[in-house]
């Protein structure tokens, strides 16, 4: 019955965004998030741990203006999200523009598929879709929802444009027979990491629990690592898919080495992009909840 009641909730308020004209899409889609602002105490306390953590310099006021950018951005996402039926390679462009292309086209041409490197940051629902809908169709890897009924329904919402959708669960075999075939993967590896496959890596200075899938992979394929990702532009009131160039990954012969150093460069990348975009990194979610053994938690 929860599962139902959830899945009624949630599909009802993508519909009504994406059948209102988008000025009111908009507007529902910001006041959402201020709903969740205030009736979400628990995400509240946790970003304002996360940023006296990762930017203790910072003063009250500019700790707020994360804060609220925090949230209008989970706004954007979800009207994408709920928009994503009505977008096709003739509106895209309105939406959302290419930065450094060129690196993505370089790494196909060297035949070994590529990994985009991603991030709970910007609009991390609408970068894969866009990349399809301009004609670059590619795989990403998922979290399936705990809600079956949520779950089928957002992931027939995230196929819809030509990608196709990986669990992580069963993520080894489907992401090295695409590289194979020369197809984008895209993998977020901005969240905590429990249990094997997890590297601790600084992030903002402090370890971190981080995924080394990603630098394993790379190590065993030759593929390219592009970091990309979808930032929101105040200014111009659109999106830019922004593609930076491949990270040189280290390769010798003392493997462990090379995927601790490998993991750290990863996570230094996510780092550095949100301190340029604060206000568009997912600050709710616990990134340091797993510790080192003998230290204390953070939460």
């Amino acid at each position: 019955m929860r599962n139902w009641a959830e899945y009624a909730a949630v599909a009802a308020v993508l519909k009504l965004l994406e059948w209102l004209p988008m000025p009111a899409a908009r507007l529902l889609s910001g006041a959402l998030a201020r709903v969740a602002q205030r009736a979400m105490p628990r995400w509240r306390r946790v970003a304002e741990r996360n940023l006296s953590l990762a930017l203790p310099g910072i003063d009250e006021r500019r700790r707020g203006e994360i804060l609220r950018g925090v949230y209008e951005n989970l706004g954007r996402v979800l009207l994408a999200l709920a928009k994503t039926p009505r977008l096709s390679s003739g509106n895209i462009r309105r939406w959302i523009d290419y930065e450094g292309f060129e690196h993505y086209e370089a790494a196909l041409a060297q035949g070994r598929g590529v990994l985009f490197l991603t991030a709970h940051l910007g609009n991390w629902e609408l970068s894969a879709t866009a990349h399809a809908l301009l004609g670059h169709p590619m795989h990403v890897m998922v979290r399936p929802f705990d809600n079956p009924l949520l779950d089928r329904w957002i992931e027939r919402r995230r196929r819809a444009c030509g990608n196709q959708t990986i669990a992580k669960q069963q993520s080894v075999r489907p992401v090295l027979q695409a590289l194979r075939r020369n197809e984008a993967v895209g993998v977020l590896i901005d969240q905590n990491t429990a249990g094997e496959g997890g590297i601790f890596a600084d992030f903002f200075g402090i370890p971190a629990a981080s995924t080394s899938g990603l630098a394993k992979i790379a190590r065993r394929t030759g593929a390219a690592v592009i970091p990309g990702f979808a930032l929101w532009r105040p200014r111009e009131r659109r999106y830019v898919l922004k593609f930076y160039p491949p990270l040189e990954m280290v390769s010798t012969a003392d493997a462990e080495r090379d995927l601790k150093q490998n993991t750290q460069l990863c996570q230094k990348v996510i780092e550095d992009v949100v301190r340029e975009h604060p206000e568009q990194w997912l600050w709710i979610h616990r990134r340091w909840k797993t510790r080192p053994p003998g230290e204390p938690p953070l939460y």
